[in-house]
This record gives C-alpha cells, sequence and structure tokens, in this order.
C-alpha cells in the first residue's frame, strides 16, 4: 500500500519537485503561514509492500500492516495447532471409548465364567440326588408296606400297635 508521502518521491528514494511543494512542510506557499521542515525523507522500502489484510483502511501506517499480518499469522498457526489438538483428543477419546469396551466385554466373560462355574456347582448337587423314578419307587414301596403291616397288626392282634383315635 502507498501512503501519501510515497506518492512524492521518485524512483530513488529522493523527493521530487511537485511532491516537495505539495507534500513538504517547509517553505510557504502563497497565503499560508512558513512552517518549520519535517524529518528527512526515508528510502524506499527494500521489499515490495504485502497486500492490506481485508478490512484495512488505505491510511494506516506500513507498520501497522505488517503487525495485522503478523497477528493473522500467529493466528492461523493457533488455530492449526487447535485443529491439530482436537484431533488428537478425538482419537484419545476413541481409544478411550475402544478400552471401556473392552474391559466391560472382559467383565461380562468374567461374570459369565463365575456364572457357569455356579450353575456347573449346583448341577454336580443335583446329580446326586435321587431322580424322578426312584420318587415313585419309593412312594409305592412305602405305601404297599404301610398297608400290609396294618392288616398283619390286624390279624396278629396286635391292636395295642395301632393308636386309638
Amino acid at each position: 500500500m502507498i501512503d501519501a508521502t510515497d506518492a512524492n518521491r521518485s524512483p530513488q528514494g529522493q523527493s521530487s519537485p511537485q511532491g516537495h511543494a505539495a507534500g513538504s512542510l517547509s517553505g510557504t506557499t502563497s497565503g499560508t503561514m512558513p512552517v518549520p521542515a519535517g524529518p528527512p525523507p526515508l528510502p524506499a522500502p527494500a521489499e515490495p509492500p504485502r497486500p492490506a489484510p481485508a478490512g484495512a483502511g488505505p491510511g494506516l501506517p506500513q507498520t501497522v500492516i505488517d503487525q495485522l499480518a503478523r497477528i493473522e499469522d500467529k493466528a492461523s498457526r493457533i488455530e492449526d495447532k487447535y485443529a491439530r489438538s482436537e484431533a488428537l483428543l478425538a482419537r484419545v477419546e476413541d481409544r478411550v471409548q475402544e478400552a471401556g469396551s473392552r474391559m466391560n466385554e472382559a467383565a461380562r466373560q468374567a461374570d459369565l465364567a463365575a456364572l457357569r462355574s455356579e450353575v456347573r456347582a449346583v448341577s454336580e448337587r443335583t446329580r446326586r440326588l435321587p431322580g424322578l423314578g426312584l420318587l415313585l419307587l419309593t412312594a409305592l414301596i412305602t405305601a404297599v408296606l404301610t398297608v400290609a403291616l396294618t392288616l398283619a397288626a390286624q390279624r396278629l392282634n396286635l391292636q395295642s400297635l395301632i393308636p386309638p383315635r
């Protein structure tokens, strides 16, 4: 960006006669009072000026524009770092969720193993118990023996063995 003092300079860095009369503060112009001379003109910059960032007004000095450009560069680097950090945190979160699901699966497997051992212990206990057929046979033998002993007690006149009603 070129300001008013740059427009009055020639390529060698010296002020042109028109710019000197129009932009200089020394000397008198018609109808104005004399003004003291300002600092000597600065040489032209070695590198071409950068384009002004969006929103920079035409009247801003080059140092302010350069400073804004540096701030913009820093902000973009910070945004890049933030995006990388966000991606890294997303990957870490995914890994933590995967590890949590593996731990839950391992806990379920341990619970299933404990449940299997409990079922196995109960089945071993119930295997030693008599089955339905043996229980029915025992009930039938008990009923037959009860009837036979009652009849034998009545025939042998062992009424005293039978409790009275």
